[in-house]
């Protein structure tokens, strides 16, 4: 459901009139506001005992709208209690035992992750996630995190907020994915000769930002300086190249002071890349891709889809800026088509995490991940 207001009261007053039941977990997708005080929220769900964890995000999805206000509030049925880890920022952090949580009966588990959206070593712990789970789950998720990219806490658990940290809800439903970018290559391959976690300084043994600077350049007719970075990069990220698979696209969101590109989500040192660039009906056109794949057992099967989740890259939609609405729209219009009282609900993000091609576990920017729980 959607709840259209940034008031705890409200926002809790309509969760509590929902009925909890055994296993029944609400996952909080929260539209950004200052508005919202969060600690409020956390307490009162806390005493009325309501099993939640949430995420802060740009902005929510709910049918065919994207909302910058109010909060999605999905009440799923979980296998196990959700897992916290915080401390994410440091080498050492400690991994609980997630084989434990799946010591049950045999039956397909899809884990829900919501993850600090800016911390630096998303891919780490995500591969680490992958090592102590492999393929026994299926993967969906994304990044939390202001519009501002200015790193502040914004998980929600009965804990509290927690920023450089992950939930996870280990969910008892079968998902089917759909993962699309739509972006198409530019320039290329490039190798990142120097790089550290999240930030390229060197492209071809060059200072990274004169490299990406040049090519841009020559293909927008513009300048693009430290200043607008942002603004001219949202239409050029980069492709880590993939043999037999759409690019993994890693989004450059800031130069600092070394002329290093700042990105979300590591780019290990000597990863070939491709400099990227994509048309509005391009991307809209991998929206209606990824539903197509993600409702396909539900048209070859009897399986029935029983919840649709939406994880769109923020900067798809800052990129698609007054079209981003018809992505919406073909997404809601395909999933309805099928089954015509499930509303697909989600967030924009920073950066989207999904079981690749069901298998690996990736970390997206500027990509659209569905996913259909069965």
């Amino acid at each position: 459901m959607y709840i259209q207001s940034d008031d705890y009261n409200v926002i809790a007053d309509t969760i509590l009139r929902q009925e909890i039941r055994p296993h029944d977990l609400m996952v909080l997708l929260v539209a950004e506001s200052d508005a919202l005080d969060a600690e409020a929220l956390i307490e009162r769900l806390n005493k009325a005992e309501v099993p939640f964890i949430g995420g802060v995000f740009p902005g929510v999805i709910h049918n065919s709208k994207l909302y910058k206000q109010g909060v999605v509030a999905k009440k799923l049925q979980a296998i196990a209690p959700p897992v916290i880890m915080s401390g994410l920022n440091t080498p050492g952090y400690n991994w609980p035992d997630l084989k434990t949580v799946l010591s049950g009966p045999a039956k397909p588990v899809t884990a829900w992750i919501m993850i600090d959206g800016l911390m630096s070593n998303i891919a780490h712990f995500l591969s680490g996630l992958y090592d102590r789970l492999g393929d026994q789950v299926n993967f969906i998720g994304g990044g939390a995190g202001s519009l501002s990219l200015k790193q502040q806490p914004c998980l929600l658990t009965p804990d509290g907020l927690f920023q450089d940290a992950a939930v996870i809800a280990f969910l008892d439903y079968d998902t089917h994915l759909g993962v699309k970018h739509g972006w198409k290559r530019l320039a290329g391959p490039i190798v990142a000769t120097r790089t550290s976690q999240n930030v390229i300084y060197e492209l071809n043994w060059e200072e990274a930002f004169s490299v990406y600077k040049n090519y841009i350049e020559k293909d927008c007719g513009c300048s693009i300086t430290k200043d607008n970075f942002f603004e001219v990069a949202k239409g050029y990220p980069f492709g880590i190249y993939k043999s037999n698979a759409e690019e993994v696209v890693r989004d450059p969101i800031a130069v600092n002071n070394e002329g290093g590109l700042v990105c979300v989500g590591e780019v290990p040192e000597n990863t070939v890349l491709n400099i990227m660039k994509g048309t509005a009906d391009n991307l809209i056109t991998s929206a209606a891709e990824a539903v197509e794949e993600t409702l396909s057992r539900s048209q070859t099967t009897q399986a029935m889809v029983r919840h649709t989740m939406v994880v769109d890259c923020v900067s798809r939609a800052l990129f698609l800026e007054d079209r981003h609405e018809e992505e919406l729209e073909q997404i809601n219009k395909r999933i309805k088509a099928v089954r015509s009282e499930v509303s697909p609900q989600g967030m924009l993000s920073l950066g989207e995490i999904s079981s690749y091609g069901e298998g690996y576990l990736e970390f997206f920017n500027k990509t659209i991940v569905i996913g259909s729980l069965y």
